[in-house]
């Protein structure tokens, strides 16, 4: 069978890629090499500079190329409300919305016994410190409306309720199963309109 080494090498990487199947990835290949070679070199040069560039802020979790984020360094926003959120594109999400003027922290994942994943190895201790320090007067948990996701808000809310800090749920305006990062900026912004105490 006929094969190109570069291009088996571009195409494997690129179905690596989230929802990219082995025929899109070599469609993109295709794609990429049929580019003018400065735009490919561009392309390049941007994945490069992000991954370089770009890490979690040391506050709130989220990605940025600032230290802190400009979302924890903008002094209008509300630092008596943490949105909890599982990842970075769920702070974007929410942003959106323009209905959060708070202040965010991001879990990097959500508590999943099967795959391994325990309190230790999500940002929740970060949280608890967070909350700890003062200020905080509620906390919403923003995870997704999935086992994982619910499982998670209910461990948060456990810890931090003796602490004497509201925790809320956003209201399930978004469907089950479902993730943020794909929700549509109105049923975002009625689920956090019809947040809820957890039980």
């Amino acid at each position: 069978m006929y094969t190109i080494d570069a291009i088996v090498r571009l195409t494997t990487q690129l179905a690596r890629l989230p929802g990219v199947g082995q025929k899109t990835a070599q469609r993109l290949a295709y794609h990429i090499l049929d580019m003018p070679a400065s735009q490919a070199q561009e392309l390049a040069a941007a994945i490069t500079t992000a991954r370089e560039k770009v890490v979690d802020c040391p506050i709130c979790g989220t990605y940025t190329d600032v230290t802190p984020c400009p979302i924890c360094a903008d002094e209008s926003r509300d630092g008596s409300v943490l949105c909890v959120v599982c990842d970075a594109r769920d702070v974007l999400a929410m942003e959106r919305t323009r209905e959060f003027n708070g202040r965010y922290h991001v879990l990097h994942g959500v508590l999943s016994p099967v795959d391994g994943v325990g309190p230790n190895d999500i940002r929740i201790n970060e949280l608890v410190e967070r909350v700890k320090a003062g200020g905080v007067k509620e906390v919403i948990i923003a995870t997704n409306p999935d086992v994982e996701g619910e499982a998670t808000a209910s461990y948060i809310a456990r810890l931090l309720k003796p602490m004497g800090v509201t925790c809320s749920r956003i209201a399930h305006g978004i469907p089950i199963g479902g993730n943020l990062e794909y929700t549509d900026e109105v049923t975002l912004a009625k689920a956090m309109e019809g947040r809820r105490p957890i039980l």
